[in-house]
């Protein structure tokens, strides 16, 4: 059986739902912030700067006042939505929202139980911004109970902004596993060839860093692009405390120090998402003669029992659930069966320091104390690409790696009996892949392994364990390749033109052959095409051949050929047969090859399907948008408030690297929802130069000026310019205020 018991109603139940509710941190202490108590003089120690889309250059005294300031603005843009956080980071929401919370209270709640333990090892700098961030909720909310629900009520404290980065193995995670042990399928995330499902978001990013022989002023350059969905609440800041740090980058609403990147005047780094495996099962057995207990060592141990019992809103008055969690020193128990308890243990499980090293990565001024805060391994799931005004580049694949004292294996649990069986030590920042200054003056990375980071500097797999990241390099990384990785010497404007190009090189790879196939089946009569007409499949067929192979606005050709590109993989697909073997559908002639990373894959496995397909893919293309050669633009559009506008770019799978996804619309026209939204690009020349667009605008509230005043721009593929110094600031100034000083 999974361990997730209801123990509701029972004797022991109550009694550990009263410990628990009696519990010190569960008395919520009287926060300051409000309109009284030790913060009240918080907003006299800061000034806000709103510049030219309501951008906010936060001065600040402290770093206490500093996390009230990022506070009070984050509420004043996003809302409801930065307290309804601090309170499901508490575990308390299904006291409020009902039974329907109760999952996500009983996830959150060890974490914030964590929280309160460990909150006097975080340092004082850090606690400052926490608490401070925790009293500007509690003000902005005391002013303004108009625009918050009745029961959305504070004080919040520092714990439950500690709370927001307490990791955990996730739900999702600890059920995958169970469904594997008990052999049952996981239903894919994505198709077997990387196609999300309609409307999903590829979450991702792309990062580069150029050394000052590759660009045209001799100072890096450093690019930023995160692919989230549109609904992620990225939030541009600058925030300076005289004398300990001024860094302007971006902010994830509902912390104060989320996963941030971006720039002082010494350095910059981005975050790019990896893929590690980092976690194992251990299989110990239960000692037969103690239900209770599991044997190590030849030791009897108990297991350990967590019982928490959380309260929820039941019609007009309350409820109470208890559920126990069995633990062991290793990790929590997620499945029981055969006389075995399984146990997953994760690198990441109870560390809380994750804010605390990006407030010390935002701090450094040199690569020796950036690297210094980023091996506190506290953010163990991000890439970094880094830049600084020394000329240096950098890249690391962060992660925290166990040492892992057996084959590491992701899908069965690893069967123990003696301590020295599982894993207790990490790698070092030094054990993982890297790369200084490389030979050819270029870093990037696309969320692929960080072998191939720079095709002139290739580490090889067989230098590292074999449970580091897979070899591999995805049509989008190859994309990249082909726009940094020449000898040309790049100004800012080069690059960020380069970040925009809405070449589709899934088409270069594949077009010439599906046109190919197409024609040949035509002039064989041997395509079905009672559907549509005959001259048209030739005039599509003719459109395709003349495409410019781009998702560019005004392109036609691209909306057919990934209505094309569709049927064809849904069809080899539905023709796969696990019974048979058929684990992995291939759909291209020649598979990707580290022997030839830039060139492959290419071709098709399957030309008579291909062009088989092609007749429908024309009637459904005429069908939605009236004709074969419509215009991308006229299809995917950019609509935020009054603004809709064409946009070019595609999904990252069709090898775009402006990278956008899209959901249909009432209309049948596609509306960006993700991907590119966020993108910042500096230049570490003196002064430096930076620009950046933020597509869905600083404020979620369509009734703001800034809720969609980028949005346009950003379909344009334009950047605006970043006031950085206090004398640009100033010259940009649009409103000056104090935030909560009435």
């Amino acid at each position: 059986m999974t361990i997730m018991s209801h123990l509701r109603g029972t004797v022991a139940g109550r009694l550990a739902a009263l410990a628990l509710i009696a519990s010190p941190w569960l008395v919520w202490p009287a926060a300051a912030g409000g309109q009284g108590g030790p913060d009240a003089d918080l907003p006299r120690q800061v000034e806000v700067i709103r510049t030219a889309y309501g951008v906010p250059h936060i001065y600040a005294d402290n770093l206490r006042a500093l996390g009230y300031a990022l506070a009070y603005l984050q509420v004043e843009d996003y809302g409801e939505r930065v307290p309804l956080g601090l309170l499901r980071a508490r575990g308390q929401l299904a006291s409020h929202q009902g039974r329907g919370a109760l999952d996500s209270d009983f996830a959150n709640r060890p974490s914030f139980t964590r929280a309160v333990q460990v909150y006097g090892e975080l340092h004082e700098d850090t606690r400052s911004v926490y608490e401070g961030f925790a009293a500007g909720v509690n003000r902005y909310m005391a002013q303004h109970p108009e625009a918050f629900a009745d029961w959305l009520v504070s004080p919040f404290t520092g714990y439950d902004v500690a709370a927001l980065y307490v990791y955990r193995p996730s739900l999702g995670q600890a059920r995958r596993w169970v469904r594997a042990l008990e052999g049952v399928a996981e239903a894919p995330l994505l198709d077997v060839d990387g196609v999300a499902p309609a409307g999903a978001i590829e979450e991702g990013s792309s990062a580069w860093a150029l050394a000052p022989s590759r660009t045209a002023s001799g100072a890096a350059i450093l690019l930023r692009n995160p692919h989230l969905s549109w609904e992620a609440g990225y939030w541009e800041a600058h925030v300076v405390v005289p004398g300990r740090l001024d860094f302007y980058g971006d902010f994830r609403i509902g912390a104060p120090l989320g996963i941030i990147g971006g720039f002082n005047r010494h350095l910059g780094f981005a975050t790019t998402n990896n893929d590690v495996d980092n976690a194992q099962v251990y299989a110990l057995e239960v000692d037969p003669d103690r239900a209770d207990h599991y044997v190590l060592d030849g030791a009897s141990i108990p297991i350990g029992r967590e019982t928490m019992s959380l309260r929820f809103r039941n019609g007009d008055g309350y409820g109470l659930e208890s559920r126990e969690r069995l633990v062991t020193e290793f990790g929590p128990v997620i499945h029981r069966a055969h006389g075995r308890i399984y146990v997953l243990r994760a690198p990441e499980d109870g560390e809380f320091r994750g804010g605390e090293q990006f407030l010390r990565m935002i701090q450094a001024t040199t690569l020796a104390e950036w690297t210094d805060a980023v091996r506190l391994r506290a953010h163990p799931r991000s890439n970094f690409t880094y830049a600084d005004a020394e000329g240096n580049i950098f890249f690391l694949w962060n992660a925290a790696i166990p040492r892992f004292p057996h084959p590491y294996d992701e899908a069965r649990a690893v069967p123990v009996t003696r301590r020295d069986q599982i894993w207790t030590a990490l790698h070092e920042l030094e054990d993982l892949p890297q790369l200084l200054n490389p030979v050819g003056g270029y870093l990037r990375n696309e969320n692929d392994g960080p072998w191939l980071t720079n095709l002139r500097a290739p580490l090889d797999p067989d230098d590292y364990p074999d449970y580091f990241e897979a070899h591999e390099f995805s049509l989008r990384s190859q994309h990249a390749q082909q726009l940094i990785g020449g000898d040309e010497r790049l100004s800012l404007e080069d690059v960020m033109l380069r970040k925009h190009s809405y070449r589709m090189l899934l088409a270069d790879r594949v077009k010439s052959d599906m046109v190919a196939a197409a024609r040949d089946a035509v002039g064989a009569a041997a395509l079905d095409t009672d559907d549509v007409d005959p001259d048209r499949v030739a005039s599509a067929l003719t459109l395709l051949e003349r495409w410019d192979n781009t998702a560019a606005p005004e392109s036609r050709g691209g909306v057919l050929f990934q209505e094309w590109w569709t049927r064809y993989t849904e069809a080899l697909d539905a023709d796969a047969d696990p019974a048979r073997g058929d684990d992995t559908v291939e759909f291209f002639a020649v598979p990707w090859s580290s022997a030839a990373p830039t060139e492959t894959p290419r071709g098709l496995a399957n030309p008579g399907l291909a062009a088989r397909v092609f007749p429908g893919a024309v009637a459904a293309t005429v069908d939605r948008f009236g004709a074969s050669d419509v215009a991308w633009g006229d299809v995917h559009r950019v609509r935020r408030g009054d603004v809709d506008v064409p946009v070019g770019g595609c999904p990252g799978r069709l090898g775009c690297y402006r990278v956008l996804n899209f959901r249909e619309d009432d209309d049948g026209r596609r509306r960006a929802v993700g991907g590119d939204g966020w993108v910042l690009g500096v230049e570490f020349t003196s002064p430096l130069r930076a620009v950046s667009v933020l597509a869905y605008g600083q404020s979620s509230d369509d009734a703001s000026p800034n809720y969609a005043d980028q949005a346009a721009m950003f379909a344009r593929g334009e950047m605006k310019e970043v006031a950085f110094t206090r004398e640009d600031v100033e010259r940009a100034a649009e409103r000056r205020y104090r935030p909560g000083l009435e």
